[in-house]
């Protein structure tokens, strides 16, 4: 026999995950609790963090990496999602929330074995809901590959894959041009 999931309200997650031990993603009502992450998949985070912090000074833009939630309300349900991003990048001043970010216009997702699915599927549907999101980027861990999600000037997402050693990669959001050695410097790709 399977036991009854619990519901709790979003104001009830918001105060408990700011003394939780472990970090928790909220799904409308549940909440489920974030694993660990790898050697590369640190890596790769803070080469982004590195490349984009210097490239965003002095704008209004602010870079933020893991700890940070993104709230989302869907459409169709008006539940509330609360996920954390590896890398979120907002630029709207009025996006202010202490704890959640409600406005980033650019996120980034390293993949795993444990999550790749839920970042292709479930992540994708209620990003690409944000109005303010312009790119949604997934980034293997294990080899070159980086899927660029894009949002062009009808609404409609487009999907590009780099997937070539020193590939360059284009922020539009961000007006940034990367390379993939930049992005997976350090990390041992087999």
């Amino acid at each position: 026999m399977q036991s009854p999931l619990s519901w709790i309200a979003t104001e009830e997650y918001l105060q408990m995950e700011q003394t939780a031990d472990v970090r928790h993603e909220y799904v409308a009502g549940q909440i489920y609790a974030m694993a660990g992450a790898s050697e590369a998949h640190n890596l790769i985070v803070t080469n982004l963090v590195a490349l984009l912090r210097p490239h965003i000074r002095g704008s209004s833009c602010r870079v933020f990496s893991s700890d940070m939630k993104v709230k989302i309300q869907t459409a169709s349900s008006k539940s509330d999602f609360f996920y954390y991003p590896d890398l979120l990048v907002t630029c709207d001043p009025q996006d202010d929330e202490p704890y959640f970010k409600t406005k980033p216009t650019l996120i980034v997702e390293v993949l795993s074995e444990s999550t790749k699915t839920t970042d292709r599927r479930e992540k994708r549907a209620n990003y690409q809901q944000i109005p303010s999101l312009q790119e949604y980027i997934l980034i293997s861990q294990d080899k070159i590959n980086i899927e660029i999600y894009r949002r062009d000037d009808d609404g409609n997402w487009t999907m590009k894959v780099v997937s070539f050693n020193n590939q360059p990669l284009q922020l539009n959001s961000l007006g940034l041009s990367l390379t993939t050695a930049e992005i997976y410097e350090d990390v041992a790709i087999a």
